[in-house]
């Protein structure tokens, strides 16, 4: 949760001890002032306050290797802007912190779900492409409903069986299907 009470308040220097080895990082601090350009941003829109809160999910299996441990990443952000200097007791923010939280978990239930009825969907499709090739008619695969462009995201599809070929969608020329299978 990231809060601006007045984004005209002057911003306060804060000044390290010189026996810190490492510059102070205030990355996580609910003090640290805006930046000069957010800070007329939001004057240019009448804002004068804001809280903002990342709504995150869980990385995408694809996206990571078997070894890592599974990370969050961005899903949106719930802005609350006001026209006037406005502080929102610690209190508050934590209760925001924590629906935002919820909501984000509710988010990934629901991707995750969507993406087990993608999976679903593609497994039916291809029980009945496999029936069709069981029963020795692979023409099926291409000129009926379900066919192989159902299974795989593509622009076209091509059957060479036989010596004869089916053409679905966007596809290369007979000629050239014709030179790829005799390759």
């Amino acid at each position: 949760v990231r809060m601006i009470c007045d984004c005209f308040a002057p911003p306060v220097k804060v000044i390290q001890d010189k026996k810190l080895a490492q510059p102070l990082s205030l990355c996580g601090s609910a003090l640290r002032s805006p930046h000069g350009c957010h800070a007329q941003y939001m004057a240019n829109m009448g804002s004068i306050a804001s809280l903002v809160m990342s709504v995150t999910v869980n990385e995408d299996d694809e996206e990571m290797d078997s070894d890592q441990q599974k990370g969050r990443k961005l899903w949106g952000l719930v802005v609350c802007h006001h026209t006037s200097p406005r502080f929102v007791p610690f209190p508050l923010r934590y209760a925001c912190e924590f629906l935002i939280q919820v909501f984000g978990v509710q988010i990934n239930k629901e991707v995750e779900l969507a993406a087990q009825g993608r999976e679903k969907h593609i497994l039916r499709i291809q029980t009945v492409l496999c029936d069709m090739l069981l029963r020795d008619a692979p023409v099926g695969i291409i000129t009926q409903s379900p066919n192989v462009m159902d299974l795989v995201k593509c622009d076209g599809a091509a059957l060479y069986y036989r010596k004869k070929i089916w053409l679905l969608g966007v596809t290369p020329t007979e000629a050239q299907i014709k030179d790829i299978a005799e390759w």
